[in-house]
């Protein structure tokens, strides 16, 4: 797969002006709220624009919907996955297949203000390669995802290789430059904001006020959340492995200082009967901290056996509009 992604841009066709990229899941009760206020935007850009829908393992009548819809305006081109492969392959399927010189992936909830892509063109024709969209306010999320939001952030930026913008989503404008090099990173597990901010580049940002969904309830679970910030954190930076090298520094240095004042003790005052409490305190800390350490090694460990089988990142059942 990494491969075809790579090669893909060879054979292209000269590319439009403008692709928006939609990763959508069970949307069917948003999407014409969704195109009504996406392609007025698109047309007072330019009339060379495309949309690119991608369509991730819906269960509900999302495709039918998008036909629907692309009958009526052959702009709007539509990838249909296998399965559902999760936000974040959607999203790089739909950049795969992105041929516009601008290219603004967005989510079909409207939480993304359309109407902020014009900003973003302004600033990518000043010469801007990434425009990305920072929300000045989470006002429409829960006190608990703000809260947990802003320690990822803080976190993450602390310890990562490379910091990631805070509170800014996928939501931004990307050359076809930067696209094509989004495509030549190979791994599986998509950590989209660590990438987008990997690559580079010449980076502005705008700032909006994130909406309340038009639609329906949010995928992301509090569970999800925390599988998208373990995979966020352990594909940025190596560091929960390395602070265990220090860890056992600390853990030897305090127990050879501990022996040497217990041979002292024994040596002036005898031997004296162990406390049990102590023993269990000793014993559970140290077991505690190899099972934690543990798990933060097989958690690297999974990710390597993720990559090592070289699967297709997703599959694509078929396409409409898209040559292929």
């Amino acid at each position: 797969m990494t491969a075809t992604r790579r090669n893909r841009r060879k054979g292209d066709k000269k590319s439009i002006l403008l692709s928006a990229v939609v990763p959508m899941y069970n949307e069917e009760g948003g999407i014409d709220m969704f195109f009504e206020r996406l392609e007025p935007v698109l047309e007072a850009i330019t009339e060379d624009y495309e949309i690119i829908c991608i369509d991730d393992g819906s269960t509900d009548a999302t495709m039918d919907e998008l036909l629907a819809h692309r009958s009526r305006n052959s702009r709007i081109k539509i990838i249909n996955l296998s399965r559902n492969f999760g936000k974040d392959v959607a999203l790089s399927a739909g950049l795969d297949y992105a041929t516009g010189q601008a290219v603004v992936p967005l989510d079909a909830d409207l939480q993304d203000p359309p109407e902020l892509i014009a900003e973003m063109m302004e600033k990518w024709r000043e010469g801007y390669e990434v425009v990305y969209a920072r929300r000045s306010n989470r006002k429409s999320d829960t006190a608990t995802k703000r809260v947990t939001a802003g320690w990822f952030y803080r976190i993450h930026n602390a310890i990562a290789d490379i910091s990631i913008p805070d509170n800014a989503g996928d939501f931004r404008l990307i050359d076809q430059r930067v696209n094509v090099a989004l495509q030549n990173l190979p791994e599986r597990t998509r950590f989209m904001k660590g990438l987008f901010a990997w690559v580079g580049f010449k980076q502005a940002s705008v700032e909006y006020v994130r909406e309340e969904r038009a639609h329906g309830d949010s995928k992301w679970q509090y569970w999800k959340l925390w599988q998208f910030a373990l995979d966020g954190i352990t594909g940025s930076t190596t560091f929960p492995l390395r602070i265990w090298t220090y860890v056992g520094f600390v853990v030897s240095l305090t127990a050879f200082v501990l022996s040497t004042l217990l041979t002292i003790r024994t040596i002036f005052y005898g031997v004296d009967v162990p406390g049990y409490a102590s023993l269990m305190v000793s014993v559970l800390f140290l077991g505690g901290i190899n099972i934690l350490a543990t798990g933060i090694i097989g958690e690297y460990i999974g990710r390597i056996f993720t990559e090592v089988r070289r699967r297709p990142l997703y599959l694509v059942r078929e396409t409409f509009g898209i040559d292929r």
